[in-house]
């Protein structure tokens, strides 16, 4: 392997860790209320949050601010287990990421409510730092602690 070659091998694997450390930023930005402004952040500015019919599509980093801007009011508290069984690839400047997610939620109800998905990501590299161009959500199972997800589906 040459000079070259090694660099090449070492750029990726600095790219997959850096798309790890975003969707980790992602996760505590949303695990912060919802905070709208670090969330916006970390897209480009024609992104799409897509979470489909349940979710909803937001289209443009605003959009997208607004839209967490609006879920902080109806969720107090949520953490988001989005490092599980992370998929990574990416081709110079463009990668791709598919991960699970478990979000245990508390609703401003006080409902506390299990939600499990999968988001299937793209990203760019742009002036050398990573942002999402698309994040794709796709619901699995949203059901009511108490319940549990055997017991009791609304998704």
């Amino acid at each position: 392997m040459n000079v070259e070659e090694l660099s090449r091998r070492i750029q990726r694997l600095e790219d997959v860790e850096a798309v790890r450390n975003l969707k980790a930023r992602y996760c505590e930005a949303c695990d912060d209320n919802y905070n709208p402004e670090a969330i916006a952040s970390l897209f480009v500015e024609d992104a799409v949050w897509d979470g489909g019919d349940l979710l909803g599509v937001y289209r443009g980093r605003e959009a997208i601010r607004q839209h967490m801007a609006e879920v902080s009011g109806r969720i107090k508290f949520a953490v988001h287990y989005c490092a599980l069984n992370p998929r990574i690839t990416v081709e110079q400047d463009v990668a791709h990421a598919h991960w699970y997610g478990l979000v245990p939620m508390e609703l401003s109800s006080g409902a506390a409510v299990w939600f499990a998905c999968t988001y299937d990501d793209t990203l760019v590299k742009s002036g050398g730092e990573w942002l999402f161009k698309t994040v794709n959500v796709r619901g699995l199972f949203r059901t009511p602690y108490d319940e549990g997800w055997a017991k009791k589906r609304f998704t």
